[in-house]
């Protein structure tokens, strides 16, 4: 689950950490307000969208005025900002962040992630922030620097201190750097963070260091465990059909392709993907319906895959464990009329009640294709769009 700038910061103060003052705002006239409110006379209009590189796009703008930062929220409420990340279409600027402009000294790059390979937490830093780490990475892999984050006891602080002496912060502010850092990974660890990203972090003429941005990535299946947080999660920014998914229970991600894919189980699910690739098709989704779904689940599943107006078939693909075939087969049955489905319909059971689920599709009198294996129905699908 992703959060606004606005909503990280909260979570950055909450441990200690120091960021600029500043206001959310979504009217023209908040946006004067809040202008007023900091009292200074350079501050800084933000667009809060999940998006990174609003900055290129336009959607961060210094100002000096309460009448300029009026102007630059009617150019960015309601509209569209496209970044290079969230595609041509853009995203709808809903929220503006009103903040103090600061004296900055200099400006670093903090990130705390997974490493994935090595299983840990690891701090990632650079002395080049407000560059994109992409491109520190292509251009200076050398320039960004790396220290683990102990799962359990979080950064130490000699780790912290030597990235500080690294990166060459002034010694006056050396102790509340490390400081930063630590502060930083426990955020991460505490709110089970699969990201926290900090660019810049900067120092300031009057001897701060302070976060001048904020980017939380709270992972999904953790959220059980902080109710407070889940509340933070703005459906505005995702996707609607992926929205819809969450909420019968299903695990959906809307791709590119033609071939809508019903499968259960992630793993079977990529497998699937891949193998539809294989045979030279597109997969139009990846959906999970889990376990143990119940023929309503199914129809649910079959309706979302319908709403992509690209897909021109369907490959079910279910392994019967936890889950029985016959539910499964009864669910695609019941989904195929009550849709009146017309596009290409490839199943393959197999396993817990298979041969039950089979006699059902057969028995019921649609164009349902069926498959013995995956190279089969990976196959007769992707002939069945061609």
């Amino acid at each position: 689950m992703k959060l606004h700038e606005f909503q990280a910061k909260e979570r950055f103060r909450a441990y200690g950490l120091s960021t600029p003052r500043g206001l959310v705002a979504d009217s023209v006239e908040a946006v004067r307000a809040a202008y007023a409110e900091l009292g200074g006379e350079l501050a800084v209009v933000k667009a809060q969208i999940h998006a990174g590189g609003r900055g290129k796009a336009g959607g961060v703008k210094l100002v000096r005025s309460a009448d300029e930062a009026a102007g630059v929220a009617e150019a960015l409420l309601g509209k569209a900002l496209v970044t290079k990340q969230n595609g041509p279409d853009g995203t709808i600027v809903r929220r503006l962040l009103v903040e103090e402009g600061l004296p900055i000294a200099k400006e670093y790059y903090v990130a705390i992630t997974l490493d994935r390979q090595r299983e840990t937490p690891i701090l990632m830093a650079s002395a080049e922030g407000g560059t994109e780490i992409e491109e520190v990475a292509e251009r200076n892999p050398g320039a960004i620097l790396r220290e683990d984050v102990d799962p359990v006891r979080g950064l130490a602080e000699f780790r912290a201190r030597r990235v500080t002496y690294a990166l060459g912060v002034p010694k006056p502010l050396a102790r509340a750097f490390a400081a930063t850092l630590v502060k930083l990974a426990r955020a991460f660890l505490d709110d089970d963070a699969s990201m926290v990203e900090v660019n810049p972090l900067v120092t300031t003429k009057d001897d701060r260091v302070i976060c001048l941005d904020g980017k939380m990535l709270l992972d999904d299946n953790a959220l059980f465990r902080h109710p407070g947080l889940s509340e933070l999660r703005d459906e505005n920014e995702e996707d609607p059909t992926e929205v819809r998914a969450k909420a019968a229970g299903l695990s959906y991600v809307n791709l590119d392709g033609n071939i809508g894919c019903l499968v259960n189980g992630a793993g079977l699910a990529m497998a699937t993907m891949d193998i539809i690739k294989l045979h030279g098709g597109e997969p139009a989704n990846f959906l999970d319906v889990g376990g143990s779904a119940s023929a309503e689940q199914v129809t649910t599943a079959f309706k979302i895959i319908l709403g992509d107006p690209a897909v021109k078939g369907i490959l079910v693909n279910i392994f019967g464990g936890i889950m029985r075939c016959d539910i499964v087969a009864q669910g695609v049955v019941d989904a195929t009329k009550a849709l009146g489905l017309e596009c290409p319909l490839v199943v393959r059971l197999h396993g817990t009640n298979m041969a039950e689920g089979r006699a059902i599709l057969e028995s019921s009198g649609l164009k349902i294709t069926p498959a013995g294996n995956m190279r089969e129905a990976a196959t007769k699908i992707v002939e069945a769009v061609s």
